[in-house]
């Protein structure tokens, strides 16, 4: 989506995509991932997500990438602390225990910046870009991420044509995006009983980077 429309709905607080919970694919499978303690996860498109809370518990350094700057202010204002931004070129940076979130275009985000990452959680950044969107997207993540890292994706399903996100992705546009540059594994699935998404499908996937 243009960045107007996100910017817009942050300003309105159209914001019915956040969660207000910790995502229960997030905690079951991600231990299964064997990621480093020590390893920092990339969040892109991170909104407030009260995920990368759950990340940081488990030991994590938390890098999240969001283009609205009232999303990243309001998710420290909710823990109750008060952080700066520090300005660059791109991105505006808030950083406090142990997590970091990078305001601005995602698609500016280089492999230097991501340097340190040692695995990706994608619960919120496929399914809210449009159909051309996320092949850029998903060429954006091959180009800078290398050989061995693994990703956490969690996708949405629904028989529904939606003109605003989040959009559906279905097992084979995942695999058609993201192989063979990453190994594709579908771990797990329900259909969703209750909240905004109730009677939609959520698709849990592994993939390694080759």
């Amino acid at each position: 989506m243009e960045h107007a429309f996100w910017h817009e709905r942050w300003a309105q607080k159209q914001i019915g995509f956040h969660q207000p919970v910790i995502n229960r694919w997030l905690q079951e499978y991600w231990p299964l991932l064997n990621i480093n303690k020590d390893s920092t996860v990339l969040v892109p498109l991170c909104g407030k997500s009260m995920d990368m809370l759950w990340l940081r518990e488990q030991g994590h350094e938390v890098m999240g990438v969001e283009l609205s700057d009232i999303a990243c202010r309001e998710f420290f204002d909710e823990q109750g602390v008060e952080v700066s931004a520090l300005a660059g070129p791109d991105f505006h940076t808030r950083t406090r225990d142990g997590i970091t979130l990078m305001c601005g275009d995602f698609f500016k985000l280089s492999p230097a910046q991501v340097h340190q990452v040692g695995a990706v959680y994608d619960r919120a950044a496929l399914i809210a870009l449009p159909h051309t969107s996320r092949k850029a997207y998903a060429k954006h993540l091959k180009a800078m991420l290398p050989s061995g890292m693994r990703m956490l994706l969690v996708a949405l399903e629904y028989d529904e044509q939606r003109e605003s996100p989040p959009f559906a992705v279905n097992e084979y546009e995942v695999r058609k995006l993201y192989e063979p540059e990453f190994t594709v594994e579908l771990m797990d699935g329900a259909e969703c009983t209750d909240g905004r998404f109730e009677g939609e499908r959520e698709k849990v996937y592994f993939l390694t980077r080759q």
